[in-house]
């Protein structure tokens, strides 16, 4: 797991957390015996914030997807960290339109609620100790189907554009997932052991970074970037292998 800080155009990773899966155990469902970590994805994600703040990381948001929205992550996020957040919810999720019902218990789900599109409603989620801001959007696909996108914040002042600008931020997450594989070789370790694998994944995020001062010195992408050094590379291959006069006959 990683921590990703996003500012403007540049993306840097501040942090990572290996997971070891140390742990066996027996699918109920299969019968088969896997392994798991003892430590759970939603407390290593604590942890990167926790050494972000820590480190004295100047950011205000925490953006994060579906699978970290629990409430435990939300009380955490805002109020033991003192930062907001942007992220989405599932159709499922329950939620209380105003105090009353959250206090009586009165919640319906997500799905059911008939929200307007660019309007921002107060709403209150089972856990959740602070009201939050809940807004929709509606994508449509090339095949002309269409996606619904629920977005919540923990900052009630934000208007509806700026919860969309600020959580588009997050696909920065999905740029630096496709370099990190495609650009400098995170999957093509053939290391074994934890040490040498952590020192395989720290060189890998080191590259990253040097991709990312280099965009910005040569106002290529990361893509544009590794494909100019390959083919300069092959230039010199190939001037390198004319000097050696391979079509030279002997006498």
């Amino acid at each position: 797991m990683t921590s990703l800080y996003s500012s403007r155009d540049m993306g840097l990773s501040i942090g990572f957390q290996l997971i070891t899966k140390t742990e066996y155990y027996v699918e109920e469902k299969t019968g088969k015996t896997k392994r798991r970590s003892k430590t759970g994805k939603n407390e290593y994600f604590r942890e990167l914030i926790v050494q972000a703040v820590r480190n004295k990381v100047k950011f205000h948001y925490v953006l994060f997807d579906v699978w970290f929205a629990s409430a435990e992550n939300m009380n955490f996020v805002k109020q033991w960290q003192h930062k907001d957040f942007v992220m989405p919810l599932k159709e499922n999720r329950k939620i209380a339109l105003n105090a009353k019902d959250k206090a009586s218990g009165k919640y319906v789900t997500l799905e059911t609620v008939n929200l307007e599109l660019e309007r921002k409603v107060k709403i209150y989620l089972e856990g959740v100790t602070f009201p939050l801001s809940l807004i929709k959007q509606v994508f449509v696909n090339e095949d002309g189907s269409s996606a619904i996108l629920y977005l919540v914040t923990s900052n009630l002042k934000l208007t509806h554009v700026q919860i969309t600008t600020i959580y588009r931020k997050r696909w920065k997450i999905e740029e630096f997932h496709k370099s990190l594989k495609q650009n400098v070789s995170l999957c093509k370790s053939s290391t074994k052991t934890v040490d040498s694998q952590s020192n395989h994944f720290f060189a890998a995020l080191w590259g990253y970074v040097k991709l990312e001062v280099l965009k910005f010195t040569s106002k290529l992408n990361h893509f544009a970037i590794k494909s100019k050094l390959y083919v300069k590379a092959l230039q010199h291959s190939f001037t390198e292998w004319l000097s050696m006069k391979p079509f030279q006959s002997s006498a």
